[in-house]
C-alpha cells in the first residue's frame, strides 16, 4: 500500500470504533475442538479428555477485554489484531515485544511533526501484537508439556498438570483462532476504510456479521472442519515466522471477505461460497492450532542446548539491546526429523 493511500485509510480509521471481537464461541470452540480431534497418535491425546473444557474456555481472553478490568485490558486488547498495513515502515517485525513497542513508538513520535492525526494510531493498540500473544502462548505449553514428560518419568500423577495445559491450548487457541479470521489482519476490520472503488461495505457490524452471526446460521461444528484440514505441518522452521506467514494469509483474504458480504454470501442462509470461506478461514486455524501443539508436544521432549552465549539479560550477549534490556529471542530449535 502506497504511503499517501495508507495516510488516507488510517486517518479514516481513527473514527471507527474498533472492537475486534473474535470469531464468536461457536466458531472459537468449533476450532479448539477439530484441532484435538485432528492430532496425530503420537502427539498430546491427553488433551483430547479436556476437550469440552477447552471448547467452553475458547473465547475466555475476550472476557479480558472489559473495560471493567482496564489494567487487564490496556494489555490484552492488542493480543487480538495485526493490522501489517498499519506499520508497513518495517521490514520485519523485531524478535521482541518490546522492540516492536519502541519501534512504533519512535516512529509515532517522527510523524508526529508532520501529521498529528495520523500519528494517533502509530501505536501498539492499533497495530496490534497477535504473533507475540500467539508464540509467547506456544512457549508456555512447551514448558508445560516438558513438565508433564518430567512427572510421567518419574512416575508421577499429571492429571492436574494436563489440566492447566489444557487451559494454556484454549488460551493460545484464541490466538490462532483470531489469525484465522482476516478481519483481524487488517485495517479493514470493521468496515472498509480508505480508497473503496469496488463500493465494501462502511458498516462497522460486517465484522460480527461474517464471523458470529453467519457462522450461528451455519451452525459450524468441529465436525465440518475435520475432514477438511490438511495433513499435519508446521513441524520445521521458526514459530514466530511461521505464525507471521499464517496471519499474512489471512491479510490476503480480506478483500475476498468483503466481495463475498457485497454479493450477500452472508445475509439470511448466505450462500455456498459464503460457507467455503468459513470452512476455509476457521479450518485453517483448526490446522495451525492442531501443528503448533503438536510441534509443542515434540519439543517438549527435547533436552535444552547450551549455545555458549550469555544469558540475553546479560549486557555481555552479543545481540544485547540496552533499550529493551534484552538480546532479541532466538530462532526455534530444530526438530528431529519423523
Amino acid at each position: 500500500m502506497k504511503p499517501s493511500i495508507l495516510a488516507c485509510a488510517l486517518c479514516v480509521a481513527a473514527a471507527l470504533p474498533f472492537n475486534a471481537w473474535a470469531w464468536g464461541h461457536r466458531a472459537h470452540a468449533a476450532i479448539d475442538q477439530a484441532a484435538l480431534l485432528a492430532l496425530p497418535a503420537d502427539g498430546p491425546v491427553f488433551l483430547k479428555q479436556y476437550a469440552a473444557v477447552i471448547g467452553d474456555g475458547a473465547t475466555i481472553p475476550d472476557d479480558w477485554r472489559n473495560e471493567s478490568e482496564p489494567f487487564l485490558k490496556i494489555e490484552e486488547d492488542p493480543n487480538h489484531g495485526w493490522f501489517r498495513e498499519q506499520f508497513a515502515f518495517m521490514q520485519q517485525p523485531p524478535r521482541s515485544r518490546y522492540a516492536f513497542v519502541i519501534a512504533l513508538y519512535e516512529e509515532q513520535q517522527r510523524i508526529a511533526r508532520t501529521d498529528p492525526e495520523l500519528a494517533q494510531r502509530m501505536n501498539v493498540r492499533w497495530t496490534g501484537t497477535l504473533p507475540y500473544a500467539a508464540t509467547e502462548g506456544y512457549e508456555r505449553l512447551v514448558v508445560t508439556m516438558r513438565q508433564i514428560r518430567k512427572r510421567q518419568a518419574q512416575g508421577q500423577d499429571t492429571r492436574e498438570l494436563e489440566r492447566t495445559c489444557a487451559f494454556y491450548v484454549s488460551w493460545f487457541g484464541h490466538y490462532i483462532g483470531d489469525g484465522a479470521q482476516p478481519m483481524h489482519d487488517s485495517i479493514q476490520h470493521d468496515g472498509w476504510v480508505g480508497a473503496n472503488p469496488h463500493g465494501y461495505t462502511l458498516d462497522h457490524g460486517v465484522h460480527g456479521k461474517f464471523e458470529s452471526t453467519f457462522v450461528d446460521t451455519m451452525q459450524l461444528a468441529p465436525q465440518d472442519l475435520v475432514p477438511r484440514l490438511p495433513a499435519p505441518a508446521h513441524q520445521q522452521g521458526d514459530v514466530f515466522d511461521l505464525i507471521l506467514a499464517y496471519l499474512a494469509t489471512g491479510t490476503s483474504r480480506v478483500e475476498a471477505v468483503y466481495q463475498l458480504e457485497k454479493d450477500g454470501a452472508f445475509t439470511g442462509a448466505g450462500t455456498q461460497a459464503g460457507r467455503e470461506m468459513v470452512y476455509r478461514t476457521t479450518g485453517d486455524g483448526a490446522a495451525m492450532l492442531r501443528d503448533l501443539v503438536y510441534r509443542a508436544w515434540k519439543e517438549s521432549a527435547l533436552t535444552a542446548a547450551k549455545s555458549g552465549r550469555p544469558p540475553t539479560m546479560d549486557p555481555t550477549h552479543p545481540q544485547y539491546d540496552p533499550v529493551t534490556g534484552s538480546a532479541p529471542a532466538a530462532l526455534s530449535p530444530v526438530l528431529p526429523q519423523g
